[in-house]
């Protein structure tokens, strides 16, 4: 039978959701308020891929739901549209990025509009509007202000292809991520960040935060806090000392060797003429790797290193030990340098057992530490004065005997390192900063914000590593408003992070010209009660807006210490990919199988297959415009969270969408009867099975609905929407069985709360039902759990494991009176008859299983 039409039914509630602005946010305060945000997306050329809506859709049948629930809710939605794609596009084509970003965002807005987003796209934004990053500019001047922005001498990852410093996570292999092309090391004045200087609460604070224990994991271990003490090590020979941080001073009786990051500034001072050679070599292979590789690899990559001939003095007991240079330490942490202890740790046990160093043993653990690392505690031995001591009574020995000695000091040390925040790109935030002829730099005042990024014909990356806004000669020149003497502009821009630390506050007041948020707004908006996206952002673009906000709080600029109460990531959404052995991809529609092998339709070339991350470069990407116009955006919606839990990885398949469409096709026929020219019907007309006289005494179809309405509205917290829609789907399965007639009450409860889900469905079928107001504000039903109970329940029988009947019994059945009905019926009495009953397992309310 048909169903409904959505290409019909889709654009018209659009367009009437468009038109009488059904979503603006509401400006009563009287209210609770629910704000419900997305991690906006970057509009790229090649537009949204299903795997895209997966979280807004998710975040959408929220916040549809809580308006219900009678909340004020914020739902916005915007584009961080400053940074490097879209300028690497621009030198290709030769169009400006403001073009290019312009039209991409077009597209994606249409996309998402077509999904039915609930979006107030009245408060609408974009990081590269000159109204934003104003505010953007603003609010760094508050950090300079603070003390918190510097420039200093940074190594940096340069890309000379790009003409741009890229940070540790845009580098693997020597080679920018994006693009492949090589990158170095180099020397450069850049601004940075004192995010070190809010280490410690951005490590305190993540306790108070309701974020997934993973991401939660992972903020901690990047701000790395460790207590332990500074230890001098003196070189063998003069030529100064090598300060060493380490968290186990306990264990300096067994330090056999020093290890030195190949950055660090005392490699090349002490290496010894017949090593140098080798160790400048070590230097470059090392170099084309990122600190994150290293991190990562670590672990249990094979260890490296190099001897730099050159030895150290242990400064408990004046044992000269061997200078290593290797890459398992980063100069960013500590101090670039460690003392190795082998016996007692994994990293040092694996160098010195590849380079054959000595392993002392100096906590007892009674394993053999030649063969493996004893990392518990135990009592020292082999230590001197420490011996006998656990670990935590020979650390605070330790450390007094080095301070007392001049040999060392208690310290906390970060693997958080400041921000590196400028870019020698063109399309960015330009900084609000003029230098002065001595060389000092000077904010721009407020009423002169923003600085904008001026027009230039020529945006490519200079030869000579200056940023492209060095040739804006005109914009370059200015003068100091306080003196009117000559000064220049800041020709650095600022990196993508810059726009998308703050949007959640801009979203609060987007209008707004002559302040970045209401206060009193803010007040009552944050924090963000919901903030959904994929976990690609764990760390830094977490981290970077956690500090800029407290920033702002401590500055008396916002109310609350952090800026998302409550996190959640959504899994990916993958698609098969079709390669051959050229590595030539290919699209579903010209592979086949062939003996259960798939190949290429023209050539018959095998290929294989993977479970894929959507991209244009595989020919796996399937968009959802196409969707949308095949199934319908309810369809499409529905199926993108019943595929499973929003948190995990799934896999597309197109067939897929047919189930929910056809769910939702049954919904509508309970309401409207489709043409039949058979039975002479020539238009849809409204069915008998939804009437106000109904009656109400079918206990198990209320059941069903009361039971969807508790699993919905729990869904709507817990967000496990793929076992609501299940619960959706039973009570239609109820409601259209054979002479079942369905209260109007009921069926009215029923689509409010599938409306969250399928709204533009639920809109034409509460118009149909001779509602002439929208239902995205209509009171969300309550559930009865009396409501629930079943007078009657059906138990599975299972004889010696394989199921051979079904019984209904009293809800209130005793185990016994469920046994004996079990072993009493027809169809059982076949299996166990003349048998010996071995046991009678009952599993309550489900099954009996009779062992013969």
């Amino acid at each position: 039978m048909a169903g409904f039409d959505h290409k019909t039914i889709d654009p018209k509630w659009q367009a009437y959701w468009d038109r009488e602005q059904t979503f603006l946010t509401p400006t009563d305060r009287t209210r609770p308020k629910y704000y419900v945000l997305d991690m906006f997306p970057y509009p790229s050329g090649d537009g949204l891929h299903v795997g895209h809506p997966k979280g807004y859709t998710a975040t959408d049948v929220v916040a549809r739901a809580k308006r219900m629930m009678g909340f004020n809710v914020l739902r916005v939605m915007g584009w961080d549209s400053f940074g490097l794609p879209a300028e690497r596009r621009a030198e290709k084509t030769g169009e400006h990025p403001s073009v290019i970003t312009a039209r991409n965002i077009a597209t994606f807005k249409g996309q998402l509009q077509r999904l039915g987003l609930s979006y107030d796209w009245t408060r609408e934004l974009a990081t590269s509007d000159p109204k934003y990053y104003k505010w953007t500019q603003w609010i760094f001047e508050v950090l300079y202000a603070r003390g918190l922005a510097y420039r200093a001498n940074a190594s940096v990852n340069f890309c000379p292809a790009l003409g741009t410093v890229l940070a540790n996570e845009e580098v693997a292999d020597g080679k920018y991520i994006e693009t492949g092309d090589p990158v170095e090391k180099r020397l450069l004045e850049q601004w940075m960040l004192r995010i070190t200087d809010y280490a410690d609460r951005l490590a305190e604070d993540l306790s108070t935060l309701d974020w997934p224990r993973g991401v939660l994991k992972l903020q901690d271990d990047w701000i790395g806090k460790s207590v332990g003490a500074n230890l001098r090590f003196e070189i063998a020979g003069g030529g100064g000392d090598i300060t060493v941080f380490t968290t186990r001073p306990d264990t300096l009786f067994g330090g056999t060797y020093v290890v030195l990051a190949p950055e660090h500034p005392l490699v090349d001072p002490i290496t010894t003429e017949q090593q140098r050679a080798a160790v400048a070599a070590y230097r470059v292979e090392v170099g084309k790797r990122s600190e994150r590789d290293r991190t990562v690899e670590a672990a249990d990559a094979p260890k490296t290193g190099v001897y730099t001939g050159s030895c150290a003095i242990n400064p408990v007991n004046g044992k000269q030990i061997p200078i290593w240079v290797a890459d398992y330490v980063l100069a960013s942490y500590g101090t670039g340098a460690v003392f190795a202890c082998p016996a007692h740790d994994a990293r040092d046990h694996a160098f010195a057992t590849r380079f054959g160093l000595p392993i002392i043993e100096v906590v007892a653990g009674g394993n053999d530490v030649q063969a493996e690392p004893y990392l518990g505690d135990g009592k020292h031995v082999n230590s001197d004065f420490l011996d006998g001591l656990n670990i935590k009574e020979a650390n605070a020995k330790i450390a007094e005997w080095l301070e007392e000695h001049h040999r060392g000091e208690r310290t906390i040390r970060y693997r958080l390192r400041d921000w590196l925040f400028s870019r020698q790109r063109y399309w960015g935030e330009p900084f609000p900063l003029i230098q002065l002829a001595d060389g000092t730099f000077k904010p721009v005042p407020l009423k002169d914000l923003p600085v904008q990024l001026p027009e230039l014909a020529d945006y490519k990356p200079s030869t000579d590593g200056r940023p492209p806004l060095a040739r804006a000669t005109e914009w370059l020149k200015t003068t100091d408003p306080d003196t009117g003497a000559p000064a220049t502009r800041e020709t650095n821009t600022m990196p993508q992070w810059a726009g998308s630390c703050w949007y959640y506050l801009r979203f609060i007041s987007p209008t707004r010209d002559d302040v970045a948020w209401d206060r009193d707004e803010e007040k009552y908006w944050m924090p963000v009660d919901l903030y959904v996206g994929g976990a690609e952002h764990a760390v830094l673009h977490l981290l970077y807006a956690r500090f800029w906000h407290k920033v702002l709080f401590d500055a008396g600029l916002v109310s609350t210490k952090e800026p998302f109460q409550r996190l959640f990531n959504q899994g990916m959404i993958h698609k098969l990919s079709f390669r051959d052995a050229t590595g030539k991809y290919y699209l579903e529609s010209d592979v086949e199988q062939r003996d259960g092998v798939w190949v290429a339709k023209a050539s018959g070339v095998p290929l294989e297959t993977k479970l894929d991350k959507m991209s244009k470069s595989r020919y796996n990407v399937v968009n959802p415009d196409d969707m949308c116009a095949e199934f319908g955006a309810d369809a499409v919606r529905i199926y993108e969270l019943f595929m499973g839990p929003v948190e995990e990885g799934v896999e597309w398949e197109t067939s897929g969408v047919h189930g929910p469409r056809t769910f939702l096709d049954r919904v509508w026929r309970l309401l409207v009867v489709p043409p039949d020219p058979s039975k002479g019907l020539e238009v849809e007309t409204l069915g008998t099975k939804v009437s106000d006289d109904a009656p109400t005494d079918n206990k198990e179809l209320e059941r069903t609905l009361h039971a969807a309405i508790k699993k919905v509205t729990a869904s709507v917290t817990d967000l496990k929407f793929n076992t609501s829609i299940s619960e959706l789907m039973k009570f239609v399965n109820e409601a259209t069985k054979p002479g079942i007639a369905i209260p109007r009450a009921w069926f009215e409860m029923f689509v409010k709360i599938l409306s969250p889900f399928a709204p533009h469905l639920a809109e034409e079928i509460w118009q149909r039902l001779g509602h002439t107001t929208t239902i995205a504000y209509e009171p969300w039903p309550k559930y009865d759990e009396a409501k629930l109970l079943r007078d009657t329940m059906k138990i599975a029988i299972q004889v010696s494991g394989k199921l051979r009947s079904e019984i209904e019994v009293p809800s209130d059945a005793t185990e016994a009176t469920i046994l004996a009905t079990a072993k009493a019926d027809d169809k059982v009495q076949t299996f166990i008859a003349g048998k010996d009953l071995k046991k009678e397992i009952y599993v309550k309310g489900r099954l009996v299983n009779l062992v013969v």
